[in-house]
């Protein structure tokens, strides 16, 4: 029980110890900086879609050949097309963008920045959700430090994007109070998405393989669409891929280490 809570929890800590950066640092977080963080993020994700989410999908099936892969590819594709629909159906605006997205609306523009994050947000709550959910379930291929595992690396690539999410919108004049509350704002779905994931799963228990390939497929989505061109526009883009570099390897060594 501590590490399921454990896991619930550290994802959205390392969110709300990054949106405090807003009171120790400058209005603007500098863009090498910027870049290497996101692109250490957009590592972390990678890793931990393939060790964390798809191989346990695949193991799980308890079967062979063909039949083994047929969750996680349609899982997989399942979690991208839920991602691009969210991407569409939601008004948000990305930093360092001035056009919005999705819908139009008359949201201000704070409120379309912390939607966007919350977009980046949901696959992740997902993937601690499904993974904690396959440790209580299925042990063996799951076991409850490996979920932790994911959590916490979760949390760690957190930590750079509430940075990311409260540093800009402190740049647009808010107050470090407003800025740290809304930077820690787009961090509370993940808990949220989590415990609901885990209740759902254990309602249905035939689903988990689809549903760690689900939340793998949404997170690379993110990593796609978003994350890896922030990394790669403008100057110091050998950064982000340094970055994406040092959190694939972290992911990684977090997983086969405590996994």
């Amino acid at each position: 029980m501590n590490g399921l809570i454990l896991g619930i929890l550290l994802p959205f800590l390392g969110t709300t110890l990054g949106a405090a950066c807003v009171f120790l640092m400058k209005k603007n977080i500098p863009s090498l900086l910027h870049k290497t963080l996101t692109g250490f993020a957009a590592g972390v994700m990678v890793a931990a879609s393939v060790w964390s989410l798809i191989i346990p999908s695949i193991e799980m099936t308890g079967k062979e050949g063909l039949a083994s892969i047929v969750p996680a590819v349609v899982g997989f594709l399942g979690g991208i097309l839920f991602l691009l629909f969210l991407d569409m159906a939601v008004p948000h605006q990305h930093v360092d963008c001035e056009q919005s997205e999705g819908p139009r609306s008359r949201l201000s523009k704070t409120a379309k920045l912390v939607f966007a994050v919350t977009l980046h947000n949901i696959p992740e709550g997902m993937a601690v959700g499904v993974a904690l959910a396959a440790a209580l379930e299925h042990n063996a291929y799951m076991p409850m430090a490996a979920a932790v595992a994911l959590s916490l690396g979760i949390a760690i690539q957190n930590f750079p994007e509430g940075a990311i999410v409260s540093m800009p919108l402190r740049g647009a004049d808010n107050s470090r109070m407003k800025s740290f509350l809304m930077g820690t704002l787009s961090g509370a779905v993940e808990p949220v998405g989590a415990a609901l994931t885990i209740l759902l799963a254990s309602v249905v228990l035939p689903a988990l393989p689809y549903l760690l390939a689900f939340a793998a497929g949404a997170m690379m989505y993110v990593v796609v669409e978003e994350l890896i061109p922030e990394t790669q526009e403008g100057k110091h883009s050998n950064m982000g891929t340094l970055g994406f570099a040092a959190g694939f390897a972290l992911m990684m060594v977090l997983d086969v280490v405590l996994g």
